[in-house]
């Protein structure tokens, strides 16, 4: 499918705002990537479609790039934590065209920011500025592609013993890769403990470059019949609507599924071969008025 058939990243930002809004005012990345998905009718297709040399999902990546220029324009703000929250300026924005005045204004302030830096001979030697936003190059989504990438090079072992670890970190017990024959394709199993009741918890392991569909639930689910209840669904990947709606199906066993975007936020949020640098910026002003006191009298 043609890129050119998803919004662009400005046409996602009232999406990303309404969304907000009906998240309560704030939520994650992919809670507000999801909400914009069903707001939008976005098909299963779009959803799906990936940039050939990241393999980054194209409609996370632009609704992203919203989120991005919402803050710049101060509608939105985001937290350590990886939590979206609107402002009081996001919610007084109502139409698109509040937002095409405030993007030209942001547009306007780049454009002099690159024309300063080459006047001062300082653009990167790539020549590239800050007007050059291109799609595969979204703050928060580069770290995830990179990250992902690397996932997608791990042997399937290796890929069952970092989410062993991710596991044990997250507080499971007893987390033991299975990988024998006769294990019905269970990878592993842990107990979570819950104050004082304790439980197993079966995971597989996908390293999917798409879509992961609702019959791999049925056959995950299939495998546990007789050992749990409750089950885990790793992948790189992400999972068709057919996945989400069969992993919460009524009257069946649980299974909570993990996509590539979560699995990143995940090895980030307990520091497992991701690490965050918080940078201290330091706004300089200068009092001119100051200096009037060294003036004769």
């Amino acid at each position: 499918m043609s890129q050119s058939e998803l919004p662009r990243y400005d046409e996602f930002m009232l999406p990303v705002l309404e969304a907000l809004r009906e998240l309560g005012g704030s939520a994650r990345r992919d809670e507000v990537i999801a909400s914009v998905a069903d707001r939008e009718g976005l098909t299963d297709e779009q959803l799906e479609a990936r940039y050939e040399t990241t393999g980054v999902s194209v409609a996370a990546d632009r609704i992203g790039w919203a989120l991005s220029y919402l803050k710049k324009i101060g509608a939105v703000d985001n937290s350590s934590r990886g939590v979206w929250a609107i402002t009081e300026t996001g919610q007084r924005i109502e139409t698109q065209s509040e937002i095409e005045v405030q993007l030209r204004a942001v547009r306007a302030e780049l454009a002099a920011r690159a024309a300063q830096r080459k006047l001062s001979e300082q653009t990167d030697t790539d020549g590239k500025d800050e007007l050059d936003f291109g799609e595969e190059s979204d703050p928060d989504t580069e770290w995830r592609s990179t990250l992902l990438q690397r996932l997608l090079e791990m042997s399937p072992a290796a890929f069952e013993r970092l989410t062993q670890r991710l596991l044990r970190e997250a507080g499971f017990r007893e987390v033991e890769v299975l990988g024998r024959s006769g294990d019905g394709g269970l990878d592993g199993v842990g107990v979570y403990r819950l104050s004082l009741v304790s439980f197993p918890i079966y995971f597989q392991c996908k390293r999917y470059t798409g879509s992961v569909p609702s019959s791999a639930v049925r056959d995950f689910r299939g495998a546990m019949a007789g050992r749990g209840e409750k089950g885990l669904l790793v992948t790189t990947g992400t999972f068709t609507r057919g996945a989400r709606d069969e992993a919460s199906r009524d009257g069946a066993p649980p299974v909570q599924l993990i996509d590539g975007e979560d699995l990143c936020d995940l090895l980030q949020e307990y520091k497992l071969g991701v690490a965050t640098r918080i940078r201290t910026i330091e706004d300089i002003e200068v009092d001119t008025s100051w200096f009037e006191q060294f003036e004769p009298a």
